[in-house]
């Protein structure tokens, strides 16, 4: 029968990692007699990362000794045991290839039921001093799994481990693990899973996304982006929208047509002849033809590329260009359409006046709502464009929200016009459909703020889809005195390896080769990422790959797009521009 070998806590308190100080309760220690567990969690631990770790869902972590007998075996080690991989219940038996979600267990006082796999986290390897574990808990298939408690009560070492329930589908912990991290899952088990009632709703989300990309595909995006690195386009026409707004039409020097692109996407721009930052992205303002890309740039003070479009480049002129990209893309069904929601700020209209004009191409029935914010009408740009999309579109309703009252100008704003800001306050009086699906491009604070809006006003959380201009927000779990820091150059002498460009950030540089992966050298130079495992699983820091070869360890367990890149694994093998 199974039984608990070993209880285990650890508070959570700081540690060295990096050059960098973390917060975790990873470094989990047996105790001895009984520990009382509660509905979150033993008495006497802790976690750092509670958006990854703890809570009601994830109360209490079980790891199996027959897993660290494997271990010790694989690293020829002979000091990992209970605890050193942050389990709360190390146990004989229980395999993750058996136990499954739903399962409920009576250990001692308490009962239990399995929830979720464990989390991939580069904290799975801190203690022990590999950094690609979590890529291996997976690759094994031994992740180990947590438990919510359904009954509070004493657990002690030496408890028999009685499953009480099975789970309904008889999915296993191993199986789910497989479902969201390895590749090409099996729809009628992502099926399955998606009904068990005792998984988390993380996994439900992140499993449910995954089987509506396989019932509904979404509209075909190329495999790889249309051409390589960078090429020629000619400027064919050079048209100002506003005295700080000018639009650039994009063509093919030969006449040839263009290949083919989606509303949403943007170009990146490479200045010729400047240093390795004078990169730029830019998205598309209407939807791309075969004959005529359309991109519209800002002025920006100071802006080394904005200024060269605007200054230096005329009709007939060309760019160096390299080819769409962008997951930012319009996604609507063709027959009993939900309703569009496009909201923009300031010059954060491009990429959604593209949406609006494919919207009025194809003369569809879908309702749209055009929400735009602006300082003043003097700021206003596409005005007679977007009435004459909105015209195309019968069901459409548009607003324009003016935050400085002044002179309204030659040209009336599109739909009605309101003094004020597009705010919560502005979004709750709309009586705005909450089956629609949203997409905001504008400041980073406005899309914050109008997100949390839209939730208030009975919108999915999946259904609203943002597009930043500059450097995302960084995702660096558990990491302690992360304050708001610019791009610079890396300390220390200049690196001899590929020139790193990256391009959201503004900021090139030799990539530094005691550095062990591209995002090491990023976070050297302060560039905002986003991250979790750190080998190659989760995926968070996935991002465009704009130029460049790499080459990756550890290998990434599912393969990896052209175009795509996954910075904590891999180093550069050429120049690189990178879309950070």
């Amino acid at each position: 029968m199974p039984k608990v070998v070993s209880v285990n806590v650890g508070m959570s308190r700081d540690h060295s990692w990096q050059g960098r100080t973390v917060y975790t309760g990873a470094w989990k220690d047996p105790v001895e007699g009984p520990r009382m567990v509660r509905r979150t969690g033993m008495e006497g631990d802790g976690q750092g990362d509670l958006e990854g770790h703890g809570g009601p869902n994830r109360a209490v972590m079980v790891y199996q000794i027959e897993s660290y007998e494997y271990w010790s075996s694989y690293f020829k080690r002979s000091d990992l045991g209970p605890g050193t991989l942050a389990e709360n219940l190390t146990v004989d038996q229980l395999p993750d290839t058996d136990v499954c979600i739903g399962d409920r267990y009576r250990i001692g006082e308490a009962e239990f039921e399995v929830s979720q796999p464990r989390v991939t986290c580069f904290r799975a390897g801190m203690r022990i001093g590999h950094p690609e574990m979590a890529s291996l808990l997976v690759a094994h298939h031994r992740p180990g799994f947590y438990m919510r408690v359904i009954t509070e009560g004493r657990v002690a070492p030496g408890d028999s481990v009685v499953r009480t329930a099975r789970g309904p589908g008889e999915v296993s912990v191993a199986d789910i693990d497989a479902l969201l991290y390895l590749p090409n899952p099996d729809t009628e088990q992502l099926r399955r899973a998606v009904r068990v009632p005792a998984l988390s709703a993380g996994w439900r989300t992140s499993l449910q996304e995954l089987l509506d990309a396989a019932d509904k595909p979404r509209p075909p995006t190329p495999v790889a982006p249309a051409w390589s690195g960078f090429r020629t386009l000619k400027v064919a026409e050079v048209v100002p929208e506003t005295s700080e707004v000018s639009s650039f039409y994009l063509a093919d020097p030969d006449g040839s047509d263009l290949p083919p692109a989606r509303s949403g996407q943007y170009l990146t721009i490479r200045v010729p002849g400047a240093d390795a930052s004078a990169v730029r992205s830019y998205s598309f303002s209407q939807s791309p033809t075969r004959t005529a890309y359309r991109i519209s740039v800002k002025r920006e003070p100071h802006g080394q590329v904005s200024t060269y479009l605007h200054d230096q480049v005329h009709r007939g002129d060309q760019l160096e260009v390299a080819a769409p990209r962008g997951e930012f893309t319009l996604e609507v069904e063709a027959e009993n359409p939900p309703p569009v929601l496009l909201i923009s700020a300031g010059v954060g209209i491009t990429p959604v006046l593209a949406m609006l004009d494919q919207l009025a191409a194809q003369e569809s029935a879908a309702p749209v709502w055009w929400l735009h914010a602006s300082r003043g009408p003097h700021e206003l740009g596409f005005g007679p464009q977007t009435r004459r999309l909105l015209e195309k579109l019968p069901a459409a309703r548009a607003f324009t929200f003016f935050s400085r009252a002044g002179n309204p100008g030659n040209e009336p704003a599109p739909g009605q016009v309101r003094y004020g800001h597009l705010d919560a306050q502005a979004l709750g009086g709309l009586a705005l459909p909450a089956e629609a699906t949203a997409y905001l491009c504008g400041p980073a604070g406005f899309m914050a703020a109008v997100t949390e809006s839209l939730i208030t006003c009975g919108l999915q959380a999946p259904n609203i889809r943002t597009e930043a201009f500059g450097a995302l927000d960084a995702i660096n779990p558990g990491v302690v005195g992360e304050g708001e820091h610019h791009p610079h150059q890396p300390p220390g002498p200049p690196g001899t390896g590929p020139m790193i460009t990256f391009a959201r950030s503004g900021l090139g540089a030799r990539f530094d080769e005691g550095k062990k992966s591209l995002l090491e050298f990023a976070e050297a130079c302060d560039v905002p990422t986003r991250w979790s495992c750190r080998t190659g699983v989760c995926r968070t820091c996935e991002t465009g790959l704009v130029s460049g070869e790499v080459t990756y360890a550890p290998t990434p367990l599912e393969p990896v797009q052209p175009g795509r890149v996954l910075p904590c694994s891999c180093r550069p093998t050429t120049d690189v521009i990178i879309d950070l």
